[in-house]
């Protein structure tokens, strides 16, 4: 088959981007079916739908359920009925629709997406009878506030029937999901909206959603002569500069932080799944998602049905540019993968996936969604912002996950997580109890040394087996290289920290090993322990600012330590130094001796404080090449 796709699988990367074909009939595919296209009992300002001017009126039959099966044959699906309103339909026509879906054998989950106004117990009633698993979504952007964009087209709010609906499912011993968007409406204010979504008993999971519509210049036109309230009020909250519901990246990325970090703290998370918080700690460690801005499976998984018989990619992209082919037209799953590689679209999508190879971020953050990326990428001529905040959200769920008892650290901006392979000693519980106890037995070390490694390993090029040593140890000093050690000796008597790697840097000068930065590893021994040590770290790289040569960048690297004995992971802290971007390994290894010196006078001066630098002092933006 011949493909306008300009980047292969395996330059974007598999873990980023999998296409339909590479996949087994084992993953399932995803389909949204906009059972009335864009028709809608309600007008909500920023609802996108009606923004892609799609057909309303007609809807989605049985037929259109059954032909599903006959394209994607075995391949599991997960069926999404949305809108528009998907109650809209009527009871009559969604019970067809129901009984289709339960009698098709690979139809193994079905989710319905509604506002709320219309859902009584006549319409639960019949999803008990027709579809009794059937996963229930309501649109909820927190408390009244938060919901002030959601409007009647007669302009009045439409919160007070989301709030009867919740009740209502709580009542009956129901549950459901929330979408919650996120506008300036909630900023500022996460722990209370997620406190008050919570208090609803029915709620079991949350998805923010961001409202990135700063692209949207022009109100929606009336579609009769008259136009409706609500109309009149999204014309007044739109003009040239974008639309006021519309929120930045790095606002999103705070506000969901600040989420996640109540959720945590509240205990919420014992009843509620919250998203893409629990994406991004999935994904930390090291586990799979469902999520697709967290996996390799987006735009080639996903697919839309509208009732005129069109049937396209996920129903975020732009219409009609991600449409496909007629759903008549489709007679295999070959037929769809054919109309994928010819769409432009896709192949543009995929194409900025390839920016991920290189990105430090990639195996937790999977690109995110590829239509939001594509829409700030021709609003701005950049999509720098979205994976900025992609990887602040990764920074501070990977603090939350270290430290959650202590929050405000997940909003460092100079910590940075990045996965480090292979990072593992042999029993860190063990270490921990020998560092801080004197009379523990201590074998004699291995002292190698080498020019390629540190000196406490095998000293070979590649090899770092090493035994792990601490201040009691006495070979402790022969272990640590002579450039470290003035900053180890810092860390582990004056900081009273416990390091567990060191590296003085080396360039490996000869061989085909790539050259090692200079870098001290620090094992905390708890939660806050690890907070405070953040904190400090954090403080000493502001004090840096401007005085290390220009060759050399100070960062604070988030990860993780594996025991072997028991495959335990620890959270720990690096602290690295790196070449700067633009500079060479050359450039690097002139400057560090006079960047570890000042490096090392900092942490010596750099006191324990109880937060980090940042809001005094925030680091100077750069972009990581």
């Amino acid at each position: 088959m011949s493909s306008t796709l300009t980047t292969s699988t395996t330059t974007v990367g598999a873990e980023v981007w999998r296409p339909l074909e590479d996949t087994d009939h084992s993953a399932s595919v995803s389909v949204v079916l906009k059972l009335r296209g864009e028709t809608c009992d309600v007008d909500c300002l920023y609802c996108f739908e009606k923004r892609k001017f799609a057909p309303g009126g007609a809807q989605i039959t049985p037929k259109h359920v059954r032909r599903l099966g006959q394209i994607f044959g075995e391949r599991p699906l997960a069926i999404e009925l949305h809108g528009g309103e998907p109650l809209t339909v009527g009871k009559q026509a969604m019970a067809a629709l129901l009984d289709e879906l339960g009698a098709q054998p690979t139809v193994h989950r079905v989710h319905l997406q509604t506002n709320g106004v219309r859902l009584d117990d006549e319409w639960l009633d019949l999803f008990d009878t027709h579809y009794p698993g059937l996963h229930i979504g309501i649109s909820l952007d927190g408390d009244e506030q938060g919901n002030s964009w959601r409007v009647g087209y007669d302009g009045t709010a439409i919160y007070p029937h989301i709030v009867n609906a919740l009740n209502l499912l709580a009542e009956r011993g129901g549950n459901c999901g929330i979408v919650t968007v996120v506008t300036p409406s909630v900023l500022g204010r996460a722990a209370e909206v997620i406190d008050h979504i919570a208090a609803f008993e029915a709620v079991r999971a949350v998805h923010l959603l961001p409202a990135f519509d700063t692209a949207v210049t022009r109100p929606l036109k009336a579609a009769g002569r008259r136009t409706s309230p609500s109309r009149r009020l999204q014309a007044l909250a739109v003009d040239e500069d974008g639309a006021a519901w519309a929120i930045t990246p790095g606002q999103y990325a705070e506000f969901v932080l600040d989420a996640a970090a109540r959720w945590i703290g509240a205990g919420h998370f014992r009843r509620i799944k919250l998203d893409p918080a629990v994406a991004a700690i999935r994904r930390l460690k090291g586990l799979e998602t469902a999520h697709c801005h967290f996996a390799a499976h987006k735009c080639s998984h996903v697919f839309t049905a509208y009732p005129d018989g069109r049937f396209g990619s996920c129903d975020e992209l732009p219409w009609p540019q991600a449409h496909l082919l007629p759903l008549a037209a489709a007679r295999s799953e070959a037929d769809v993968t054919a109309a994928q590689h010819a769409n432009p679209l896709l192949t543009t999508g995929r194409q900025l996936m390839t920016t991920c190879a290189s990105c430090p971020y990639r195996s937790v953050c999977g690109g995110g969604c590829t239509a939001t990326r594509w829409r700030m990428l021709k609003a701005t001529g950049s999509d720098d912002a979205y994976c900025d905040h992609r990887a602040r959200l990764i920074d501070g769920m990977a603090h939350l996950l270290a430290a959650p008892d202590h929050p405000a650290g997940a909003h460092c901006f100079r910590a940075h997580w990045r996965p480090t392979v292979p990072n593992v000693i042999d029993d860190a519980d063990a270490f921990l109890a020998r560092w801080d106890d004197p009379a523990a037995p201590r074998t004699s070390a291995r002292l190698r040394r080498s020019n390629h490694g540190n000196i406490n390993a095998v000293g070979l090029p590649g090899q770092h087996e090493a035994d792990d040593l601490d201040p009691h140890h006495p070979q402790w000093r022969d272990g640590i290289e002579d450039r470290v050690w003035p900053l180890v000796d810092t860390i582990t008597r004056s900081w009273q920290a416990v390091t567990y790697d060191s590296c003085q840097g080396h360039a490996h000068l000869g061989t085909v090993l790539t050259p090692s930065a200079f870098r001290v590893g620090l094992l905390p021994r708890t939660r806050a322990e690890y907070a405070g040590l953040a904190a400090r770290l954090c403080h000493a790289l502001a004090a840096t600012d401007g005085y290390l040569p220009a060759a050399v960048t100070a960062r604070i690297v988030r990860t993780e330590l594996t025991s072997a004995r028991t495959s335990r992971r620890h959270p720990v802290l690096n602290l690295t130094l790196t070449p700067a971007p633009g500079s060479t390994w050359a450039d690097y290894f002139v400057a560090l001796e006079r960047a570890v010196r000042t490096l090392t006078h900092v942490v010596r001066h750099t006191p324990a404080v109880t937060g980090c630098a940042c809001a005094l002092r925030p680091p100077h933006p750069s972009r990581e090449a």
